[in-house]
């Protein structure tokens, strides 16, 4: 997988019927197997030879099987010479029909003619291994591809051009300065050694740490989504209000209680976070099986949700129904908040004592009335502050969160050993540590294990 001085063919499009697909080469003999292949248009004296194809240039023309000169599929082809490609390899680009057959066909011809099939992600870990991109650029590449909101294509897209690589870089330099500085003292104490602040270098490093390690938590909620359960004992309205926030009638609602039996999903996205919404079977007492088993459902919901909206009747006083669903919630130790449905009808103000700890949110999902107020204080909570437009955060990834987690701790393991006035060693080891974990999110430190576990998600052909 890690060869680069052969050719590699992949069809690089989702497999099935549409407009086009493209079957992609990389590699040293990318061209010549497109100049065995490739028949040009054109007619008399100005027909273009495929033995002389221009680098960076549409062509149109048929793929051509050399054994018995059938057409395979009439294409649009385009070598493009290295470095200045994907890969840094020469790349060729065959834009076929899209059609399950043709993009075989076409892709056997090439096979045929010396190629061998593509890894899932070897494109994309070629570029890394030519240096084109670093390791975290490249697992943005998947990022971009399976963002699911605009948002989270905006995160993407920005750490695809370098943004967090940038403050990783930077991170890891002042420790390797640092590291260099404590390993001179080490090997060289009779020496006179430029004085250089460690305690600052550390200090500065682990609010950067920290900073990347938040940031990072608020982007895999971008990345991933955030799940919410909607919960409350039956006929408070749990099912009109997720139909409120989804702008459409989903769950069934009547004014008999116990309607949902099951949990009903559907996503909705909150500036950009997916979120998946889970309405839930009202939660209480019953003698009936399928009730029981909603109920379990529910509880279920509960203890895997990153936040939770206990929903109960404004119009009317909360009763012991109400209080124990919120000891439910209580237990279950998840963000809540407690939404006062039915404000269309006069008001009952005793409600915020069922689940004190709660931030109260009164709406009415008949009317739609507070709905939007809601949404801010749900993507609040989910992001534990306020959500600033357009400030999407610099990671998204848990691998890069749980790297910068573990410089951190190494890094402040290093400034205790120094502040104890312990031997500059046992200041390096930390330090060393500390800039091997930030090494592998830019892939620096990244060994084969780690590579060949991150490019087989991509597809292949990426």
């Amino acid at each position: 997988m890690y060869a680069l001085d052969d050719t590699i063919v992949a069809i690089s499009t989702p497999v099935g019927q549409g407009g086009i697909g493209i079957v992609r080469l990389s590699g040293p003999e990318s061209l010549a197997i497109l100049q065995g292949l490739f028949l040009a248009d054109g007619r008399g004296p100005r027909r273009p030879s495929s033995r002389c194809l221009a680098s960076h240039r549409l062509y149109h023309g048929h793929i051509v099987d050399p054994a018995t000169g059938r057409r395979a599929d009439e294409v649009l082809a385009v070598y493009m010479r290295a470095p200045c490609t994907y890969t840094r390899q020469d790349v060729v680009e065959i834009n076929c029909h899209g059609g399950v057959a043709a993009l075989r066909e076409v892709l056997g011809l090439c096979l045929a003619a010396g190629a061998r099939p593509a890894h899932p992600g070897e494109f994309t870990l070629r570029a890394f291994l030519n240096g084109r991109i670093d390791l975290a650029q490249a697992e943005a590449v998947l990022d971009v591809i399976n963002a699911e909101t605009s948002a989270s294509l905006r995160v993407a897209v920005e750490q695809l051009g370098g943004r967090l690589s940038g403050h990783v870089r930077d991170v890891r330099r002042r420790l390797v300065e640092a590291l260099a500085h404590l390993e001179a003292s080490i090997d060289f104490p009779e020496d006179e050694i430029p004085d250089r602040d460690v305690g600052a270098d550390l200090a500065a490093a682990a609010d950067a740490l920290c900073e990347l390690a938040r940031e990072a938590e608020r982007g895999i909620l971008y990345r991933q989504g955030a799940r919410v359960a909607i919960v409350g004992q039956p006929n408070v309205g749990k099912s009109s209000l997720l139909n409120a926030l989804l702008r459409q009638d989903r769950a069934i609602v009547t004014p008999i209680p116990g309607t949902t039996r099951d949990t009903v999903e559907e996503t909705i996205s909150l500036r950009g976070v997916p979120v998946v919404l889970t309405d839930t079977a009202g939660l209480g007492d019953s003698d009936d099986a399928i009730e029981q088993l909603g109920m379990e459902r529910s509880r279920a919901s509960l203890a895997r949700a990153d936040l939770v909206l206990l929903v109960v009747d404004g119009s009317r006083p909360p009763d012991e129904a109400d209080c124990r669903v919120a000891a439910d919630v209580a237990a279950a130790g998840r963000p809540a908040i407690l939404v006062a449905n039915k404000a269309d009808l006069p008001a009952v103000d005793r409600h915020a004592a069922v689940l004190p700890s709660a931030p109260l949110a009164r709406v009415s999902a008949l009317t739609g009335a507070g709905i939007d107020a809601l949404e801010e204080r749900m993507l609040e909570t989910i992001l534990a502050g306020p959500a600033t437009p357009g400030a999407e955060p610099l990671a998204s990834n848990p691998r890069h969160r749980d790297l910068f987690r573990r410089a951190l701790g190494h890094v402040e393991a290093a400034a205790a050993a120094l502040a104890e006035g312990l031997e500059a060693d046992l200041v390096a080891i930390d330090v060393s540590e500390a800039v091997t974990a930030l090494g592998q999110v830019t892939g620096e430190t990244a060994g084969e294990e780690l590579l060949e576990t991150i490019f087989s998600a991509y597809c292949i052909g990426k």
